[in-house]
């Protein structure tokens, strides 16, 4: 009889180590699976600011599309999208920055939307793209100067842009090339100098926490 409730109590203890086992199993105790948590990219400046920001961008990257496409009516609707845009930049927030950042910044912004201006009135493509060049190399001095921090930006160079030595540069997202200063209808190459050009450097201020 002794033997029996021996017996008996190995089995309801093995019993009881599985069940114990099996809750575990299936409740996760294995560990975290899936991939890690993405870090939060941390900003220095205000919500107001980047939005402002944001918008802008959205509008350049469409007008440099219009210019890829040789769209004159997009380049101009998209112009004043972002001459818009630009008049709407909060730059006043960069005054909570002690650095003087926002007296720096004041130049490049009013010069971009000089640029934005002459992109309006001026209605050869060639003119358009001449103040695009311009337009680009003074947002990206903003960019700079106010260590802009909500995303990558790429700096593209033409090599010839206006010519077999005179580049041309302007801001992207990414890394590849769709050349807004030689396109897909160029009355000489046609769409052969779309990829022409490359990145030139990077605006990269972003901090992960």
């Amino acid at each position: 009889m002794k033997k029996v409730f021996l017996i008996l109590l190995v089995l309801i203890l093995i019993a009881a180590g599985y069940l114990l086992w099996l809750f575990k199993f299936r409740s996760g105790s294995r560990g975290p699976s899936g991939p890690p948590p993405v870090p939060l990219a941390v900003s220095k400046h205000s919500d107001a600011f980047n939005q402002s920001i944001q918008t802008m961008l959205n509008a350049y990257y469409s007008l440099a599309e219009g210019l890829v496409q040789w769209d004159t009516a997009a380049v101009s609707k998209y112009g004043q999208e972002l001459k818009t845009a630009l008049d709407s930049v909060k730059i006043e927030e960069l005054r909570k920055d002690t650095t003087g950042i926002y007296e720096s910044a004041l130049d490049p912004l009013g010069n971009a939307r000089s640029e934005a201006s002459n992109i309006i009135a001026n209605p050869s493509l060639d003119a358009k793209r001449t103040a695009f060049n311009a337009l680009s190399e003074n947002l990206r001095l903003l960019f700079i100067i106010s260590r802009y921090d909500r995303e990558k930006i790429y700096w593209q160079e033409c090599p010839m842009a206006f010519g077999e030595d005179q580049p041309g540069h302007w801001l992207s997202r990414n890394d590849s090339v769709r050349n807004p200063y030689l396109g897909i209808n160029h009355p000489q190459y046609k769409a052969t100098m779309l990829n022409c050009g490359g990145p030139k450097d990077t605006i990269n201020f972003m901090v992960v926490k």
